[in-house]
C-alpha cells in the first residue's frame, strides 16, 4: 500500500453537517439554555399532571385565596397550605394544576398553529419562487395579507365562526380548531417570503439546471433538490412561528375570546388575575413569567439555529 493510500485510510472521517450544526448550536449559550428550558416547560405541562394529580377544575371554597408557600418567608400571617404550593384562586382551584393545564393548551395551540403556518408558507414560497407565472399573484396576495391588521381580523373571525364550530364540536375542541386555524392562516407570510427568496437563488444553481436538462419533472426538482436545501430557514421560521402563536393565543384568551371561561390557558389565567393583582400579585406573575420565559427561550433557539445553520458562521 502506498503512502498516499495509507494516509487516506488513516485520516479521520470528516464530521457530518448535523454534527457541525450541533457543535455551533451548543456554543450559543442563549440557544442552548433556551432549548433546555423549552424541554423543561414541555415536560412540566405534559408529564406534570400525571405527577401532580389534583384536578385543575376542582372547587374547594374552604381553601380559597391561599398564597404560595414561599410567601410565608416574609409574611407570617399569610394563608398557605402545603397541599397547594402555588396557592389557590378565589374559588379554591389549585394554581399549580391550572398552570400545568393552561400550559398544555397554550403549547398545543402554539405547536399546531406553527406547523400549519409552515406548511402554508412553504407551499406558497416554493410555488412563487419556482413558477414565474405564479410569482406575481402569490406575492401580491402575501403583501395583501401582511397589510391587514391581524388582531382585529382575529377578533372578527372568532366572532363569525365560533358558534358554527361549537355546534359541531365540544367547546374546547371547537375553539382549539378555530384558534389554530386563525393563527396559522395569519402567520405564514414571513415563511413564504424567506422560502421564495431561497428558491429563486437555488433554481439557478448548477444541480437544478442539470436536473432540468435531463428532463426531471418540476415535482421531483422541488421535493428532491429545493426543499432539502431550504430546510434551514424553515426550521428558523418554525421557532419564531411557535413564539408568535403562543403570544397570539395568550392575547386572545386575555381578551376573553379564546377558550371557554372554565378552561384555563396561560392568557386566561392572566386575565382572571388582573382584577385582584394588587392583593395577589403572584397570580399575575406566574402565568406571565411562563409566557415570557417560553417565548424568550424559543426566540433564543431561533437565533442559535440561524447561526448554526448558516455555513458562513458555522465554519468559523
Amino acid at each position: 500500500m502506498t503512502d498516499t493510500a495509507t494516509n487516506t485510510a488513516a485520516a479521520p472521517a470528516s464530521p457530518s453537517r448535523w454534527k457541525d450544526v450541533w457543535r455551533q448550536y451548543k456554543h450559543h449559550k442563549g440557544a442552548f439554555y433556551g432549548g433546555i428550558f423549552l424541554l423543561f416547560i414541555t415536560l412540566f405541562v405534559m408529564v406534570g399532571p400525571y405527577i401532580w394529580t389534583l384536578e385543575f377544575d376542582k372547587l374547594d371554597i374552604r381553601a380559597k385565596d391561599m398564597r404560595p408557600i414561599y410567601t410565608a418567608l416574609w409574611d407570617s400571617d399569610a394563608k398557605v397550605g402545603w397541599n397547594h404550593p402555588l396557592g389557590t384562586d378565589n374559588l379554591g382551584r389549585d394554581l399549580l394544576a391550572q398552570l400545568m393545564q393552561g400550559g398544555r393548551a397554550s403549547m398545543a395551540v402554539g405547536w399546531t398553529a406553527m406547523v400549519l403556518a409552515l406548511l402554508i408558507g412553504t407551499l406558497v414560497g416554493v410555488l412563487a419562487g419556482f413558477f414565474k407565472a405564479l410569482d406575481g399573484i402569490l406575492m401580491r396576495f402575501t403583501d395583501l395579507v401582511l397589510s391587514l391588521p391581524i388582531l382585529p381580523l382575529l377578533l372578527v373571525a372568532v366572532t363569525l365562526f365560533r358558534e358554527r364550530l361549537l355546534s359541531v364540536f365540544s367547546p374546547e375542541t371547537g375553539m382549539f380548531i378555530l384558534i389554530v386555524a386563525i393563527i396559522g392562516v395569519t402567520s405564514w407570510m414571513q415563511t413564504a417570503r424567506i422560502v421564495r427568496g431561497d428558491v429563486l437563488a437555488l433554481k439557478e444553481r448548477e444541480f437544478v439546471l442539470a436536473a432540468r436538462s435531463v428532463g426531471t419533472s418540476p415535482y421531483k426538482i422541488i421535493t428532491q433538490h429545493l426543499l432539502p436545501n431550504v430546510l434551514s430557514p424553515i426550521m428558523v421560521s418554525a421557532t419564531l412561528g411557535l413564539a408568535t402563536a403562543i403570544i397570539t393565543e395568550s392575547a386572545l384568551s386575555f381578551l376573553g375570546v379564546g377558550f371557554p371561561s372554565d378552561f384555563p390557558t396561560w392568557g386566561k389565567l392572566l386575565s382572571d388575575a388582573v382584577p385582584r393583582m394588587t392583593e395577589y400579585p403572584e397570580r399575575v406573575m406566574l402565568p406571565g413569567i411562563a409566557i415570557s420565559m417560553t417565548v424568550l427561550a424559543v426566540n433564543y433557539m431561533g437565533d442559535g439555529l440561524r447561526d448554526a445553520l448558516d455555513p458562513r458562521i458555522r465554519g468559523r
